[in-house]
């Protein structure tokens, strides 16, 4: 599965144990936007910073390519939409994974695409 940005930053809240709980052992991916979203936040503490380069480590990065790029752009043209979700969205469509996110409309209108609610793991 790929987890969207937000699943990073739940996943190193203390609060959120039960989601690492649920990362743990899985095959993980991360668009390569993701790890520039979460590590490039410009208010990042240092121990959250440590946290999430450990967590992206844990992950398979998927590539941003011209495939990508075009199912972004086909996103991007259907509604407003977040140039990091339309990246994340097309990358899961291509591999055929689901995304686990707790930000479910931002893609709930794609169609096959498979969404995974934060929610229902925890």
């Amino acid at each position: 599965m790929i987890i969207d940005s937000n699943i990073l930053i739940y996943a190193v809240n203390p609060d959120y144990d039960r989601l690492l709980d649920f990362l743990a052992g899985r095959q993980l991916y991360v668009s390569l936007i993701t790890k520039l979203e979460v590590l490039g936040y410009h208010r990042l503490k240092p121990v959250d910073k440590e946290e999430l380069e450990q967590l992206i480590l844990a992950t398979s990065i998927l590539p941003i390519t011209n495939a990508v790029i075009a199912g972004a752009i086909r996103l991007r043209q259907q509604r407003k939409r977040s140039l990091g979700d339309s990246i994340i969205a097309a990358t899961a469509s291509l591999y055929k994974l689901p995304i686990l996110t707790n930000n479910t409309a931002d893609f709930d209108d794609i169609a096959g695409l498979e969404i995974i609610p934060m929610a229902s793991v925890l």
